[in-house]
């Protein structure tokens, strides 16, 4: 029987999982490390199960011990919503913490972060960015409160609001040959973002529809340099028309249109399905759903 876990104990399981260390935890929480180890020892006796794995050089946590973690996050979550919803100043407050993918981090955060913060100051925002499946398991995890992802997304736990529909568009170099010269390259060269990228996927989605199968792929973690590569002729890609027309006017590239099948992403936001959400949270949600 549970009779005297607290929130600390569940500060110092996280620690000790992400470090791998229960040494390295007694540092993170400013404790000592035979308390760290008496406390994971308690935690284990009450819940009757082992949290983690022990060797000489690491620990880490057990198939009880990961799903112990998805409890352990939700706990300190809702204390920390508590604390925040339940202030007596009645400003909205807190900290959120929003995923998105490389294009939106790059040029629509500063826009969501000046807005956002217009209206709720007291709001800490703290954005990341990740690929979509990424996104989607830290927002079931608690590592996100929310995140922009392509739909559709169908995931039980997870609420959606539509953002907006994007126009995708195949880029190449305006000073070189036409798309279709360019598609009978041997090798064709593709300037993209890492697997798990929406728009890399379209872009080979695209290739195979052309009956495309080889291809040398150039792999790139930033706007600016899949634009470079391409201006440069060292490669095609795919990216929101909006990012090309909107920020890189004039630029050496050419745009070329796709099915609407392809060429047709909506963005929505994703968040937990909860009975209660923080009001920083309802905030973010608000801002986007009153704008519909």
């Amino acid at each position: 029987m549970i009779n005297d876990m607290n929130t600390n104990d569940l500060k110092i399981f996280e620690a000790v999982a992400a470090s791998g260390s229960f040494t390295k935890a007694a540092s993170a929480t400013f404790t000592v490390q035979s308390n760290v180890t008496a406390r994971i020892k308690s935690l284990e006796e009450e819940l009757g199960v082992e949290l983690f794995k022990r060797n000489s050089r690491k620990v880490a946590l057990t198939n009880p011990g990961e799903q112990f973690m998805h409890y352990a996050r939700q706990i300190q979550k809702l204390v920390n919503e508590a604390k925040s919803n339940l202030a007596s100043s009645g400003a909205v407050s807190g900290s959120l913490r929003v995923g998105c993918i490389e294009t939106t981090m790059a040029l629509k955060v500063p826009e969501i972060l000046q807005n956002f913060e217009a209206q709720y100051p007291d709001v800490e925002l703290e954005f990341r960015s990740e690929m979509r499946s990424a996104l989607i398991r830290d927002v079931l995890s608690y590592e996100l409160d929310a995140a922009f992802v392509s739909a559709p997304v169908n995931i039980n736990g997870l609420d959606q609001l539509s953002i907006k529909e994007e126009q995708l568009v195949i880029i190449t170099s305006s000073n070189g040959r036409g798309l279709s010269s360019i598609l009978k390259r041997d090798p064709l060269k593709i300037v993209v973002f890492g697997e798990g990228c929406v728009f890399r996927a379209r872009l080979e989605a695209y290739l195979t529809s052309k009956g495309v199968i080889h291809y040398k792929t150039i792999v790139l973690n930033s706007i600016e340099g899949i634009i470079n590569f391409v201006e440069a002729g060292m490669g095609i890609s795919l990216l929101p028309q909006e990012v090309i027309s909107g920020y890189y006017p004039t630029r050496a590239i050419s745009s070329h249109g796709l099915s609407r099948q392809l060429g047709t992403m909506n963005t929505v936001l994703i968040f937990r399905k909860e009975q209660i959400r923080s009001r920083a949270l309802e905030a973010f949600i608000d801002l986007y759903r009153l704008n519909k």
